[in-house]
């Protein structure tokens, strides 16, 4: 990781990258994030289609921010992969460093979040649920700089 904290103006030009929803899942993958357990992501393509978003590009920084919008972290980009649910790796299911030791209690964990009631309201759909066909963004990146750190 590098010392060097970015200026204000290069932190202000970077995008944002937000974990789960606020509250105690994102303050636990931020300090996965700032401990280097987590090196890896997973979101739904639909999401960042409905946001309207683009997706990572390796070698894009992005700010890390915390429960209160704070921002914590820089992380870089590694690798960028779409891939049907059915797909992921048991080495993605690690590196997300969630305590994970089979792609199955990744899924598990993973359906929990996307079929719970704020990603639901966020994507406007009630009853939404994935399957083993449903696009996913598999996000590799490393932490370029802890920005608590002054």
């Amino acid at each position: 990781m590098s010392t060097d904290r970015p200026s204000p103006a290069a932190l202000a030009a970077m995008p944002t990258a937000e974990f789960a929803f606020p509250g105690p899942l994102r303050d636990r993958l931020v300090a996965a994030i700032l401990d280097g357990a987590k090196t890896s992501t997973t979101g739904l393509l639909l999401d960042y289609e409905l946001e309207g978003e683009p997706l990572p590009t390796v070698g894009e920084r992005s700010v890390v921010v915390d429960s209160a919008g704070l921002p914590v972290a820089v992380i870089e980009t590694t690798e960028v992969r779409v891939l049907p649910l059915s797909q992921v790796d048991l080495q993605h299911a690690v590196d997300e460093g969630e305590g994970d030791r089979t792609v199955a209690e990744w899924r598990a964990t993973h359906e929990e979040f996307w079929h719970g009631t704020e990603m639901r309201e966020a994507i406007g759909d009630p009853d939404f649920t994935v399957d083993d066909a449903t696009e996913a963004v598999l996000q590799h990146f490393r932490l370029v700089a802890d920005l608590r750190v002054d």
